[in-house]
């Protein structure tokens, strides 16, 4: 805060006069009163638009790589639950790998990923441990699903061209449970 004016003085100083700035610092007079503001607030612009320029690709990779992991984390959710309700059609009796597979299929379908070309879904019999050397009968589903990043990997592209971060990669489940008699 500015001490009170005791007097017009300062209306009355000189061009080459210096002048005291808010900040402490001073500049020169120009004629017509400018003080030179003008071309270093074209500096600090520039620096600022300099400064976007060299974050936002940086903000933008953070933020859709947040959102593109959710929904990585989300799909294999999914898959996890839909290995699971195929083991337990699985281990029902009479049950076949045809009626294991739709029962996948529509688990998939219901959680909203899909069925893209390239997943496969397998169920083999496996033993189960009941304690001990005690076993017994039982299924084992497991999903193999091809999940591509939709945003990432062009963001990615945006930081380094020759980047792999976001490139499409095969998540696989699995779900072991034992057989009904």
């Amino acid at each position: 805060m500015h001490p009170p004016l005791r007097s017009a003085r300062w209306l009355r100083r000189s061009a080459s006069e210096p002048v005291a700035d808010h900040d402490g610092t001073t500049a020169r007079r120009r004629e017509g009163g400018a003080t030179g503001r003008s071309r270093s607030w074209l500096g600090e612009r520039g620096t600022a638009l300099m400064e976007t320029a060299l974050t936002l690709p940086l903000l933008l990779l953070v933020s859709v790589g947040i959102f593109e992991f959710g929904r990585a984390y989300q799909c294999w959710q999914v898959l996890t639950n839909a290995a699971r309700e195929g083991a337990r059609v699985a281990v029902l009796p009479g049950m076949t790998t045809t009626d294991v597979q739709a029962r996948v299929k529509q688990y998939m379908t219901d959680g909203q990923i899909g069925f893209p070309d390239g997943t496969t879904i397998s169920v083999d019999p496996v033993p189960v441990q009941l304690g001990g050397t005690n076993t017994a009968g039982g299924s084992k589903v497991t999903i193999a699903y091809p999940f591509k990043f939709i945003v990432l990997n062009p963001v990615a592209k945006l930081v380094a061209s020759d980047a792999t971060v976001g490139s499409a990669f095969t998540m696989t489940v699995a779900a072991i449970m034992r057989n009904e008699s």
